[in-house]
């Protein structure tokens, strides 16, 4: 072969492998984007174990993939799995981590690990991935906060078959994993702090709202009952005064009268004895504007939702009165399956602006805390429309992306 056709043929090879090498790193960055693109609208965890060992799988060319979290008792649960053909997958399993193999290594060294056999006792990591006949594989440490969560693993029954650079994509993914993770965790202990402040605010609400009924209540009745007493023992030739006796025995009625519906307002005592349809009809019957109310429901609801979903109406309402310029107002509560939804529309002029108000921020935090969805369509000369999405369960929480 001559220099020329020799140097030909050698450009020609490096041009194809710069293409193949280009090729890869834009299929691992689209596999890195699918994933991170799962984690950013807050996927499910589940779903984002999976898809990291499937995009693993296909990025290396292994047999096996597997997302592993290990766990205090000197197990790992497998969370996320993906294997070939006729391959057996462990997802759902929890297995030992112990013997020779890459479980055992990660753990141990919190470093990247590569095993060329694996073995160990019955029911570990190690002997499980050897009798679906893998011999050799990779494993990268998934570490949140500082902490050695668990490991990303793949492994193969060729021992040449997993592809160069498996160890920096192994990394890569841990990596998100591990954010997903910690976004996770966030999102959960943000939830359970807003579910404690709403739990207080209700508790603070329904001990005012006792205080005003066993106290100042009752100390105004007996005031009452006293001055009409008082009232009817005037003598005879003293009109005047049984006059003012009366005036300030029907101002003090109205005052009494003031304080029961600001307790009404606290916390609704027929929202406790009757559940959510009643108290939805008497604060129809209260609204200055016709309300058509429409309720669906099978049966009481659990305290969180049937208190939440009463403010969402009552607030609504509130601000159809004040600030939508209405003539009119539906309410309409469905109770059907797990989902509790509300849809509270009035003919005013729309436009609102949610960050105008801390009425609604509230309201957006009171439901996001019982795991529900709220949103709001206000286009400018077509009223508003306030919707409103809660689990019908204690503890479910309603996904982020609903329809």
């Amino acid at each position: 072969m001559t220099g020329p056709l020799r140097r030909m043929l050698s450009a020609l090879c490096r041009e194809r492998a710069g293409r193949g090498e280009t090729g890869r790193l834009a299929g691992e960055q689209a596999a890195l984007r699918r994933v991170a693109m799962l984690a950013a609208k807050a996927a499910a965890p589940e779903e984002i174990y999976a898809a990291v060992a499937a995009e693993l799988a296909q990025l290396s060319g292994a047999d096996i993939a597997v997302v592993l979290r290990y766990e205090t008792d000197g197990t790992a649960a497998v969370l996320g799995c993906w294997s070939g053909a006729g391959v057996p997958a462990f997802i759902g399993t929890r297995l030992t981590v112990a013997g020779e193999g890459i479980a055992i290594a990660v753990l141990r060294t919190r470093r990247p690990a590569r095993a060329a056999r694996f073995s160990g006792p019955p029911g570990s990591v190690a002997d499980s991935l050897r009798r679906a006949g893998m011999q050799a594989g990779l494993g990268s440490p998934v570490v949140v906060d500082g902490r050695l969560w668990g490991a990303v693993i793949t492994a193969t029954a060729r021992p040449g078959q997993l592809r160069s650079g498996a160890e920096h994509r192994l990394a890569a993914f841990a990596e998100l994993i591990a954010t997903a993770i910690a976004n996770a965790q966030a999102r959960e202990e943000l939830a359970a702090c807003r579910a404690r402040m709403v739990a207080a605010a209700d508790e603070t609400r329904r001990r005012i709202e006792r205080d005003l009924h066993d106290g100042a209540q009752q100390r105004l009745v007996a005031l009452a009952l006293r001055l009409r007493v008082a009232q009817a023992a005037v003598p005879a030739g003293l009109e005047n005064v049984q006059a003012e006796l009366g005036r300030v025995a029907a101002g003090l009625a109205g005052t009494l009268e003031e304080l029961r519906q600001y307790a009404r307002g606290i916390h609704p005592a027929v929202l406790a004895e009757g559940g959510l349809a009643p108290a939805l009809k008497a604060l129809a019957r209260r609204s200055p504007l016709p309300v058509n109310l429409g309720v669906q429901l099978a049966g009481r609801l659990p305290e969180q939702v049937e208190v939440t979903a009463y403010y969402v109406v009552a607030e609504a309402l509130a601000n159809a009165v004040k600030h939508a310029g209405a003539s009119a107002v539906r309410v309409d509560v469905d109770g059907a399956g797990d989902v509790v939804r509300l849809a509270v529309r009035d003919d005013g002029r729309g436009g609102a602006d949610p960050a105008r108000g801390s009425g609604l921020a509230g309201l957006h935090d009171r439901v996001v805390a019982i795991g529900g969805i709220l949103s709001m369509r206000s286009p400018p000369g077509e009223g508003t429309t306030l919707l409103a999405e809660l689990p019908a369960r204690p503890g479910q929480s309603l996904p982020a992306d609903r329809p």
